[in-house]
């Protein structure tokens, strides 16, 4: 069990490592969309997206951090961030 563990975490460091990949698609990521770019892709927002749009916002819009410069590095520590992020609120919640 522990070596499992162990890959596990490896291979989540490295996804994480790899996250600023991301910097280098062009145009948008895919499922990301706001319901302006749902209307665009759709011709509509469907209601319950329209309702619960204002409900959440991401606490690092656009993996950015609030304020910062665009630099290629900033950006890529705040990919980096998210991801840590994400992979601590994930795994705390399959720990609970």
């Amino acid at each position: 069990m522990e070596k499992i563990i162990r890959n596990l975490s490896i291979g989540l460091i490295i996804l994480m490592i790899f996250a600023p990949l991301g910097l280098l698609a062009v145009g948008e990521t895919f499922g990301e969309w706001g319901p302006e770019e749902v209307k665009e892709k759709l011709g509509f927002v469907p209601p319950g997206l329209e309702e619960l749009s204002d409900l959440w916002s991401a606490p690092m819009p656009d993996y950015a951090f609030v304020g910062g410069d665009e630099s290629m590095s900033m950006s890529s520590v705040a990919y980096i961030l998210s991801a840590v992020i994400g992979v601590v609120i994930g795994g705390g919640s399959c720990i609970l």
